[in-house]
Protein backbone atom coordinates (compact mmCIF):
# COMPACT_ATOMS: atom_id res chain seq x y z
CA UNK A 1 0.00 0.00 0.00
CA UNK A 2 1.61 3.27 -1.09
CA UNK A 3 1.54 6.65 0.64
CA UNK A 4 -0.11 5.29 3.76
CA UNK A 5 -0.50 7.70 6.65
CA UNK A 6 0.11 5.52 9.66
CA UNK A 7 -1.63 6.07 12.97
CA UNK A 8 1.61 5.94 14.97
CA UNK A 9 5.32 5.58 14.26
CA UNK A 10 8.31 5.93 16.58
CA UNK A 11 10.52 8.89 15.68
CA UNK A 12 14.31 8.80 15.82
CA UNK A 13 16.06 12.14 15.35
CA UNK A 14 19.10 11.99 17.62
CA UNK A 15 21.83 9.64 18.82
CA UNK A 16 19.73 6.47 19.17
CA UNK A 17 21.91 4.28 16.93
CA UNK A 18 25.15 5.83 18.23
CA UNK A 19 24.22 5.24 21.87
CA UNK A 20 22.97 1.70 21.26
CA UNK A 21 26.25 0.90 19.49
CA UNK A 22 28.15 2.39 22.42
CA UNK A 23 26.09 0.30 24.87
CA UNK A 24 26.98 -2.83 22.90
CA UNK A 25 30.65 -2.07 23.50
CA UNK A 26 30.20 -1.67 27.26
CA UNK A 27 31.06 -4.52 29.58
CA UNK A 28 27.69 -4.16 31.31
CA UNK A 29 24.56 -4.66 29.19
CA UNK A 30 22.23 -5.52 32.06
CA UNK A 31 20.31 -2.90 34.01
CA UNK A 32 21.57 0.05 36.04
CA UNK A 33 24.61 0.71 33.90
CA UNK A 34 25.89 4.12 32.76
CA UNK A 35 22.99 4.88 30.39
CA UNK A 36 20.39 4.07 33.04
CA UNK A 37 22.18 6.38 35.47
CA UNK A 38 22.22 9.17 32.86
CA UNK A 39 18.48 8.75 32.32
CA UNK A 40 17.85 8.91 36.06
CA UNK A 41 19.96 12.07 36.26
CA UNK A 42 18.06 13.60 33.33
CA UNK A 43 14.74 13.16 35.08
CA UNK A 44 16.09 14.50 38.35
CA UNK A 45 17.56 17.58 36.65
CA UNK A 46 14.69 18.36 34.27
CA UNK A 47 11.63 17.49 36.34
CA UNK A 48 12.60 17.97 39.96
CA UNK A 49 11.67 14.35 40.71
CA UNK A 50 13.25 13.27 44.00
CA UNK A 51 13.55 9.61 43.01
CA UNK A 52 12.76 7.78 39.80
CA UNK A 53 13.48 4.25 38.60
CA UNK A 54 13.59 3.07 35.01
CA UNK A 55 11.57 -0.10 34.55
CA UNK A 56 10.97 -2.56 31.74
CA UNK A 57 7.47 -1.12 31.18
CA UNK A 58 4.84 1.16 32.67
CA UNK A 59 3.04 -2.06 33.61
CA UNK A 60 5.95 -3.01 35.84
CA UNK A 61 6.13 0.50 37.28
CA UNK A 62 2.46 0.13 38.30
CA UNK A 63 3.17 -3.30 39.78
CA UNK A 64 5.99 -1.84 41.86
CA UNK A 65 3.68 0.93 43.06
CA UNK A 66 1.08 -1.66 44.08
CA UNK A 67 3.69 -3.48 46.18
CA UNK A 68 4.89 -0.24 47.74
CA UNK A 69 1.29 0.66 48.63
CA UNK A 70 1.10 -2.74 50.37
CA UNK A 71 -1.97 -3.90 48.44
CA UNK A 72 -3.36 -7.10 49.89
CA UNK A 73 -6.17 -9.52 49.22
CA UNK A 74 -9.52 -7.78 49.78
CA UNK A 75 -8.27 -4.21 49.36
CA UNK A 76 -10.16 -1.97 46.93
CA UNK A 77 -8.63 0.32 44.33
CA UNK A 78 -10.60 3.09 42.59
CA UNK A 79 -9.90 3.91 38.95
CA UNK A 80 -11.69 4.67 35.68
CA UNK A 81 -12.90 1.80 33.53
CA UNK A 82 -11.67 3.66 30.46
CA UNK A 83 -8.00 2.70 30.67
CA UNK A 84 -5.55 -0.01 29.62
CA UNK A 85 -5.60 -3.40 31.34
CA UNK A 86 -2.25 -2.76 33.06
CA UNK A 87 -3.82 -0.10 35.27
CA UNK A 88 -6.07 -2.74 36.80
CA UNK A 89 -3.83 -5.83 36.51
CA UNK A 90 -1.12 -4.32 38.71
CA UNK A 91 -3.53 -4.34 41.66
CA UNK A 92 -5.48 -7.49 40.79
CA UNK A 93 -2.17 -9.37 40.96
CA UNK A 94 -1.94 -8.30 44.62
CA UNK A 95 -5.49 -9.53 45.34
CA UNK A 96 -7.35 -6.21 45.13
CA UNK A 97 -10.88 -5.61 43.89
CA UNK A 98 -11.11 -2.88 41.29
CA UNK A 99 -13.86 -0.29 41.77
CA UNK A 100 -14.56 1.48 38.49
CA UNK A 101 -15.84 5.06 38.49
CA UNK A 102 -17.44 6.93 35.60
CA UNK A 103 -15.53 9.46 33.47
CA UNK A 104 -15.94 13.08 32.48
CA UNK A 105 -17.07 12.94 28.85
CA UNK A 106 -15.07 15.94 27.66
CA UNK A 107 -11.69 14.58 28.81
CA UNK A 108 -12.27 10.81 29.23
CA UNK A 109 -10.65 11.19 32.68
CA UNK A 110 -12.06 9.86 35.95
CA UNK A 111 -14.82 12.09 37.34
CA UNK A 112 -13.31 13.30 40.62
CA UNK A 113 -16.78 14.27 41.86
CA UNK A 114 -17.79 10.59 41.89
CA UNK A 115 -14.77 9.17 43.70
CA UNK A 116 -15.87 9.83 47.28
CA UNK A 117 -19.12 7.88 46.88
CA UNK A 118 -17.09 4.83 45.78
CA UNK A 119 -14.91 4.79 48.91
CA UNK A 120 -15.49 2.01 51.46
CA UNK A 121 -13.61 0.81 54.52
CA UNK A 122 -11.58 -1.43 52.15
CA UNK A 123 -10.42 1.35 49.83
CA UNK A 124 -6.63 1.70 49.73
CA UNK A 125 -5.71 3.57 46.53
CA UNK A 126 -7.06 6.04 43.96
CA UNK A 127 -5.56 5.73 40.47
CA UNK A 128 -6.14 8.77 38.26
CA UNK A 129 -5.32 8.08 34.60
CA UNK A 130 -4.30 11.20 32.69
CA UNK A 131 -5.86 10.32 29.35
CA UNK A 132 -4.21 11.83 26.24
CA UNK A 133 -1.80 13.67 28.55
CA UNK A 134 -4.58 15.90 29.88
CA UNK A 135 -4.60 16.19 33.67
CA UNK A 136 -7.30 14.83 35.95
CA UNK A 137 -8.66 17.14 38.67
CA UNK A 138 -5.71 16.50 40.96
CA UNK A 139 -6.64 19.12 43.57
CA UNK A 140 -9.90 17.35 44.31
CA UNK A 141 -8.36 13.87 44.12
CA UNK A 142 -5.54 14.75 46.52
CA UNK A 143 -8.01 16.37 48.92
CA UNK A 144 -10.15 13.21 48.97
CA UNK A 145 -7.07 11.02 49.43
CA UNK A 146 -5.89 13.08 52.38
CA UNK A 147 -9.35 12.99 53.98
CA UNK A 148 -9.54 9.18 53.84
CA UNK A 149 -5.80 8.45 54.19
CA UNK A 150 -5.51 6.84 50.74
CA UNK A 151 -2.58 6.44 48.37
CA UNK A 152 -2.71 8.20 45.01
CA UNK A 153 -0.89 6.42 42.18
CA UNK A 154 -0.89 8.48 38.99
CA UNK A 155 -1.05 6.50 35.77
CA UNK A 156 0.75 9.09 33.65
CA UNK A 157 1.68 6.61 30.92
CA UNK A 158 0.57 9.10 28.26
CA UNK A 159 1.54 12.26 30.09
CA UNK A 160 5.29 12.87 30.04
CA UNK A 161 5.92 16.67 30.34
CA UNK A 162 2.19 17.36 30.92
CA UNK A 163 1.35 19.58 33.88
CA UNK A 164 -1.45 20.42 36.27
CA UNK A 165 -1.29 23.96 37.65
CA UNK A 166 2.44 24.03 37.01
CA UNK A 167 3.15 20.62 38.57
CA UNK A 168 4.42 17.81 36.34
CA UNK A 169 1.97 14.92 36.14
CA UNK A 170 3.29 11.87 37.95
CA UNK A 171 4.86 14.04 40.67
CA UNK A 172 1.66 15.01 42.50
CA UNK A 173 0.50 11.72 44.03
CA UNK A 174 2.48 9.28 46.17
CA UNK A 175 3.70 7.48 43.05
CA UNK A 176 3.62 8.15 39.32
CA UNK A 177 4.29 6.02 36.27
CA UNK A 178 5.37 6.76 32.67
CA UNK A 179 5.46 4.61 29.56
CA UNK A 180 8.13 4.57 26.85
CA UNK A 181 6.34 2.12 24.58
CA UNK A 182 6.87 2.89 20.91
CA UNK A 183 3.42 4.48 20.65
CA UNK A 184 4.35 7.16 23.19
CA UNK A 185 5.85 10.63 22.69
CA UNK A 186 9.33 9.25 23.37
CA UNK A 187 10.30 5.61 23.32
CA UNK A 188 12.85 3.01 24.30
CA UNK A 189 10.89 0.34 22.41
CA UNK A 190 9.48 -0.98 25.65
CA UNK A 191 10.11 0.73 28.94
CA UNK A 192 8.68 2.71 31.82
CA UNK A 193 9.48 4.82 34.84
CA UNK A 194 8.34 4.70 38.45
CA UNK A 195 8.34 8.04 40.24
CA UNK A 196 8.49 7.79 44.03
CA UNK A 197 7.42 11.09 45.58
CA UNK A 198 7.53 10.01 49.22
CA UNK A 199 11.07 9.62 50.56
CA UNK A 200 10.10 6.92 53.03
CA UNK A 201 9.57 4.54 50.08
CA UNK A 202 12.86 5.23 48.27
CA UNK A 203 14.89 2.39 49.75
CA UNK A 204 12.11 -0.18 49.52
CA UNK A 205 11.48 0.72 45.88
CA UNK A 206 15.14 0.10 45.11
CA UNK A 207 14.98 -3.31 46.80
CA UNK A 208 11.73 -4.36 45.08
CA UNK A 209 13.19 -3.38 41.69
CA UNK A 210 16.28 -5.54 42.33
CA UNK A 211 14.46 -8.85 42.82
CA UNK A 212 13.81 -8.07 46.49
CA UNK A 213 17.51 -7.79 47.33
CA UNK A 214 19.73 -5.01 48.67
CA UNK A 215 22.10 -5.61 45.75
CA UNK A 216 22.43 -1.92 44.86
CA UNK A 217 23.68 -1.12 48.36
CA UNK A 218 26.31 -3.84 47.86
CA UNK A 219 27.40 -2.36 44.52
CA UNK A 220 27.72 1.07 46.18
CA UNK A 221 29.94 -0.44 48.85
CA UNK A 222 27.49 0.27 51.67
CA UNK A 223 27.33 -3.42 52.74
CA UNK A 224 29.78 -6.30 52.30
CA UNK A 225 27.19 -8.79 50.95
CA UNK A 226 23.65 -8.63 49.68
CA UNK A 227 20.65 -10.75 50.58
CA UNK A 228 16.97 -11.32 49.93
CA UNK A 229 15.12 -8.66 51.91
CA UNK A 230 11.60 -8.23 50.49
CA UNK A 231 9.15 -8.96 47.71
CA UNK A 232 10.43 -8.07 44.29
CA UNK A 233 11.07 -8.99 40.71
CA UNK A 234 13.42 -8.14 37.85
CA UNK A 235 12.16 -4.71 36.83
CA UNK A 236 15.42 -3.32 35.37
CA UNK A 237 15.56 -2.52 31.64
CA UNK A 238 18.73 -3.37 29.74
CA UNK A 239 21.32 -0.76 28.85
CA UNK A 240 20.18 -1.01 25.21
CA UNK A 241 16.75 0.32 26.20
CA UNK A 242 18.29 3.01 28.40
CA UNK A 243 20.69 4.09 25.64
CA UNK A 244 17.82 4.59 23.23
CA UNK A 245 15.76 6.43 25.84
CA UNK A 246 18.59 8.83 26.67
CA UNK A 247 18.86 9.81 23.01
CA UNK A 248 15.12 10.50 22.96
CA UNK A 249 15.24 12.50 26.18
CA UNK A 250 17.96 14.71 24.68
CA UNK A 251 15.59 15.53 21.78
CA UNK A 252 12.42 15.74 23.87
CA UNK A 253 11.74 19.43 23.24
CA UNK A 254 12.08 19.04 19.47
CA UNK A 255 9.82 15.96 19.49
CA UNK A 256 7.24 17.74 21.64
CA UNK A 257 7.31 20.90 19.52
CA UNK A 258 6.48 18.85 16.44
CA UNK A 259 3.59 17.07 18.15
CA UNK A 260 2.15 20.33 19.51
CA UNK A 261 2.34 21.89 16.06
CA UNK A 262 0.38 18.99 14.55
CA UNK A 263 -2.13 18.99 17.41
CA UNK A 264 -2.83 22.71 16.98
CA UNK A 265 -3.20 22.32 13.21
CA UNK A 266 -5.75 19.53 13.70
CA UNK A 267 -7.72 21.68 16.14
CA UNK A 268 -7.69 24.73 13.91
CA UNK A 269 -8.68 22.83 10.76
CA UNK A 270 -11.41 20.74 12.36
CA UNK A 271 -13.10 23.57 14.24
CA UNK A 272 -15.31 24.07 11.19
CA UNK A 273 -16.87 20.66 11.88
CA UNK A 274 -17.95 21.26 15.47
CA UNK A 275 -21.58 20.90 14.42
CA UNK A 276 -20.69 17.33 13.37
CA UNK A 277 -17.93 16.23 15.74
CA UNK A 278 -16.53 17.10 19.16
CA UNK A 279 -12.92 18.12 19.71
CA UNK A 280 -10.70 17.61 22.80
CA UNK A 281 -11.20 19.88 25.81
CA UNK A 282 -8.15 21.11 27.72
CA UNK A 283 -9.36 21.73 31.26
CA UNK A 284 -8.39 24.71 33.40
CA UNK A 285 -4.90 24.31 34.85
CA UNK A 286 -3.90 21.56 32.43
CA UNK A 287 -0.92 21.82 30.07
CA UNK A 288 -1.02 18.77 27.84
CA UNK A 289 1.73 17.08 25.80
CA UNK A 290 -0.10 16.50 22.49
CA UNK A 291 0.01 12.76 22.96
CA UNK A 292 -3.31 12.10 21.23
CA UNK A 293 -5.61 14.09 19.00
CA UNK A 294 -9.08 12.61 19.09
CA UNK A 295 -12.49 13.51 17.78
CA UNK A 296 -15.90 12.32 18.93
CA UNK A 297 -18.31 11.01 16.30
CA UNK A 298 -22.07 10.92 16.76
CA UNK A 299 -22.15 7.23 17.63
CA UNK A 300 -20.50 3.83 17.07
CA UNK A 301 -21.99 3.40 13.57
CA UNK A 302 -20.70 6.76 12.37
CA UNK A 303 -17.28 6.09 13.85
CA UNK A 304 -17.07 2.68 12.17
CA UNK A 305 -17.98 4.20 8.83
CA UNK A 306 -15.40 6.99 9.24
CA UNK A 307 -12.63 4.51 10.11
CA UNK A 308 -13.50 2.52 7.00
CA UNK A 309 -13.62 5.66 4.83
CA UNK A 310 -10.21 6.83 6.05
CA UNK A 311 -8.71 3.36 5.57
CA UNK A 312 -9.99 3.30 1.98
CA UNK A 313 -8.01 6.52 1.51
CA UNK A 314 -4.81 5.04 3.00
CA UNK A 315 -5.22 6.72 6.39
CA UNK A 316 -4.97 4.65 9.54
CA UNK A 317 -7.06 5.83 12.50
CA UNK A 318 -7.98 3.98 15.68
CA UNK A 319 -10.57 3.84 18.41
CA UNK A 320 -9.23 3.13 21.89
CA UNK A 321 -10.05 1.18 25.05
CA UNK A 322 -13.02 -1.07 25.48
CA UNK A 323 -14.28 -0.32 29.01
CA UNK A 324 -12.68 -2.72 31.48
CA UNK A 325 -15.81 -3.20 33.59
CA UNK A 326 -17.66 -4.83 30.70
CA UNK A 327 -14.85 -7.27 29.90
CA UNK A 328 -14.69 -10.84 31.18
CA UNK A 329 -11.83 -10.07 33.59
CA UNK A 330 -13.38 -6.77 34.63
CA UNK A 331 -16.52 -8.53 35.78
CA UNK A 332 -14.44 -11.12 37.63
CA UNK A 333 -12.04 -8.76 39.39
CA UNK A 334 -14.04 -5.57 39.81
CA UNK A 335 -17.33 -3.73 39.88
CA UNK A 336 -18.66 -0.46 38.53
CA UNK A 337 -19.73 1.99 41.20
CA UNK A 338 -23.03 3.73 40.59
CA UNK A 339 -24.14 4.38 36.99
CA UNK A 340 -22.15 4.04 33.77
CA UNK A 341 -23.47 7.27 32.29
CA UNK A 342 -20.55 8.15 30.02
CA UNK A 343 -17.83 5.47 30.01
CA UNK A 344 -19.36 3.08 27.50
CA UNK A 345 -21.17 5.70 25.43
CA UNK A 346 -18.13 7.91 24.99
CA UNK A 347 -15.79 4.97 24.34
CA UNK A 348 -17.94 4.13 21.31
CA UNK A 349 -17.63 7.66 19.89
CA UNK A 350 -13.94 8.44 20.27
CA UNK A 351 -11.60 8.21 17.30
CA UNK A 352 -7.86 8.88 17.45
CA UNK A 353 -6.23 10.48 14.41
CA UNK A 354 -2.66 9.92 13.16
CA UNK A 355 -0.15 11.93 15.21
CA UNK A 356 3.58 11.26 15.29
CA UNK A 357 6.91 12.89 14.54
CA UNK A 358 7.18 11.52 11.01
CA UNK A 359 3.94 13.18 9.88
CA UNK A 360 4.25 16.07 7.46
CA UNK A 361 1.89 19.03 7.25
CA UNK A 362 0.61 17.63 3.95
CA UNK A 363 -0.16 14.31 5.66
CA UNK A 364 -2.23 16.15 8.23
CA UNK A 365 -4.09 18.17 5.62
CA UNK A 366 -4.88 14.94 3.79
CA UNK A 367 -6.40 13.51 7.00
CA UNK A 368 -8.40 16.68 7.60
CA UNK A 369 -9.52 16.87 3.97
CA UNK A 370 -10.85 13.33 4.05
CA UNK A 371 -12.68 13.87 7.34
CA UNK A 372 -14.33 16.99 5.87
CA UNK A 373 -15.18 15.04 2.74
CA UNK A 374 -16.80 12.30 4.85
CA UNK A 375 -18.99 14.88 6.58
CA UNK A 376 -19.93 16.58 3.32
CA UNK A 377 -17.76 19.70 3.63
Amino acid sequence: MSNVIRFSEPTFIGNEAKYIEKALKEIKLSGDGPFTKQCHNWFKKNTGISKAFLTTSCTHALEMAAILADIKNGDEVIMPSYTFTSTANAFVLRGATIVFVDIRPETMNIDANKIEDAITSKTKVIVPVHYAGIACDMDKIMKIAKKYNLFVIEDAAQAITSKYKGKILGTIGDFGTYSFHDTKNITSGEGGLLIVNNKKFHQRAEIIREKGTNRNQFFRGEIDKYEWKDLGSSYLPSELNAAMLLAQLEQLKKLQDKRHSLWKMYYKELKTLTNKIELPVITTGANHNAHIFFIKCKDLIERTNLIRFLKDNNIHSAFHYLPLHSSQAGKKFGRFDNVDEYTTKESERILRLPLHGKMSDSDLYKVVSNIKKFYGH
